[in-house]
């Protein structure tokens, strides 16, 4: 079931583990932690929402058995990216709880995920967002990781730049994918802007996506 990898957003849960691999033998909660949140990811995307909340409440469970909130905090980052990913925008409401826990690079993917970018510091960022800031003619096509992809394309979608390149897009590293809920979302915002110009022919055929995606669930 592997679909974190080390191109993801924030490394994704890699942080977690940061500083805690020098020991031999893993503690048993890290493993555990990292199965549940790749499985949260997973389901999460696949649209199956009820598994995913099971398996980020086992990944809490996990994490706090350590007693750190910085730690739950950056989980709380991985479970907001997918969610921008999905077009779910929320401002990382799970993690802004555990913010003052945070370090300056989470607190620094948090305002990119939230298109808070006033003074943000681009270096902070993992490498596949940083052109996102500092060019606004970067295509999101540019990402090579399909996760990495659909988070930089709705961090665009909430701050206006996303261009009819990007959105195409993400709505087909999303189908390639399979990932029926981050696909839901994005072939709903080019519907939307087919009818916005009154296109009946690119109507129909989102239309049909729509319903063969929505009759799979």
């Amino acid at each position: 079931m592997k679909i974190l990898s080390p191109a993801s957003s924030l490394l994704l849960f890699s942080l977690i583990l940061a500083g805690c691999a020098s020991k031999p033998v893993t503690p048993d909660w890290q493993g555990n932690a990292y199965s549940a949140i790749d499985s949260f990811t997973s389901t999460y995307l696949k649209g199956n929402t009820r598994t995913a909340d099971l398996d980020f409440a086992r990944a809490r469970t996990e994490i706090s058995s350590t007693g750190r909130p910085d730690l739950l905090a950056r989980a709380e980052l991985v479970r907001c990216a997918v969610r921008v990913a999905s077009l779910e925008f929320d401002q990382c409401a799970g993690y802004q709880a555990l913010a003052t826990s945070a370090s300056k690079v989470e607190r620094t993917y948090a305002a990119y995920l939230t298109a808070h970018w006033q003074d943000i510091d681009v270096a902070l960022l993992p490498v596949q967002h940083r052109a996102m800031l500092a060019s606004s003619g970067t295509a999101v096509s540019t990402i090579e990781d399909p996760l990495a992809l659909l988070i930089a394309a709705g961090v665009l979608l909430q701050n206006g730049r996303l261009t009819q390149a990007d959105m195409i897009a993400a709505t087909e590293v999303a189908s390639a994918q399979g990932w029926r809920r981050p696909l839901l979302a994005w072939l709903g915002v080019q519907i939307k802007g087919a009818r916005e110009h009154g296109d009946a022919v690119g109507i129909a055929r989102l239309q049909r996506r729509i319903d063969l995606v929505s009759t799979s669930l």
